[in-house]
């Protein structure tokens, strides 16, 4: 029984490896990125349980925080920034879906390694041309 549970365990992070990768060559990014992502990911737990969720229900789970914040924070964010490159269609591409599904993991990542130091630049830079507090 304990085998079966393991090797189960085994095809689902196999799955979601293969998820993690569909979505880096669907960003236009290279292999060795998404290995490198994927190995950070499996190496959060909290963060291993939100790409599962993600990859079973095509929504975030949004119960995982780092400095208060969830992936759904991380990917607002992202969406600030793509905003700032609406007017320049050249860099358009690095902002599809994918490419920002990827970049709020990589947001979550970040925070587990710095919450400080990524938490205040998220509050200080919101993507609009006015700054808080102004």
């Amino acid at each position: 029984m304990e085998k079966n549970s393991q090797e189960e365990l085994e095809a689902a992070l196999e799955e979601l490896h293969g998820f993690v990768l569909g979505l880096v060559h669907r960003a236009g990014e290279d292999r060795e990125y998404g290995e490198r992502l994927w190995q950070e990911i499996r190496a959060s737990e909290g963060l291993l349980k939100e790409l599962a969720y993600y990859h079973d229900y095509g929504e975030f789970w949004n119960r995982y925080r780092v400095g208060g914040y969830t992936l759904a924070d991380a990917l607002v964010w992202q969406v600030d920034h793509f905003k700032l490159y609406m007017d320049r269609p050249r860099d358009m591409n690095r902002y599809r879906r994918e490419r920002l599904l990827l970049s709020a993991f990589e947001t979550m990542l970040r925070l587990e390694k710095d919450p400080a130091g990524l938490s205040s630049k998220m509050q200080g830079e919101t993507g609009q041309d006015i700054q808080p507090g102004m």
